[in-house]
């Protein structure tokens, strides 16, 4: 079910009420298309509940649950990136070592602080556990934000591999 639905709305189309408002609200709000669905069959969910009995219920918020995920999958992909901002004193030392350990590239930003206006140096890219590791090592106060990226153009953002 999640996949059928996942194709008709990656190609343009929707099934029901539920995708229509789905699409249009995806594009107003952080939530996948697959989420927004969710939500809203859930609340139908909870009143066939008390309609038709809990187990029954249950069931198809199971169902819907599996399904969204799959929706998601089909209508973002697979190739679904993580995206790293690293704000740190020591932003060289920790570039180097995501490039000689991770085999990662690594783009120095150029930013300043708005509460202390000093000058601070951005660092972006990929590969948590590893990556949350290499900051501990160099400077345990350093700022994280990690994101999903459903899309990446242009440049090459392939691994490079270390022998």
């Amino acid at each position: 079910m999640g996949m059928g639905v996942g194709i008709v709305i990656r190609f343009g189309g929707c099934l029901d009420g539920t995708e229509v408002l789905s699409i249009l609200l995806n594009n107003r709000l952080p939530f996948s298309v697959g989420e927004i669905i969710m939500f809203f069959n859930f609340f139908i969910f909870v009143t066939a509940g008390f309609i038709f009995g809990w187990e029954r219920a249950m069931y198809s918020i199971i169902t819907y649950f599996v399904a969204f995920k799959i929706i998601d999958i089909v209508v973002e992909g697979l190739t679904e990136s993580k995206a790293v901002w690293i704000i740190s004193e020591h932003s060289r030392d920790i570039g180097e070592t995501i490039l000689a350990r991770l085999g990662r590239g690594v783009t120095y930003l150029s930013g300043e602080g708005a509460f202390t206006g000093d000058d601070k140096k951005v660092i972006t890219r990929l590969e948590e556990s590893k990556l949350k590791s290499i900051i501990e090592d160099h400077d345990d106060s350093a700022f994280l934000a990690i994101g999903n990226i459903s899309e990446v153009h242009g440049g090459h953002f392939r691994k490079r591999h270390i022998h």
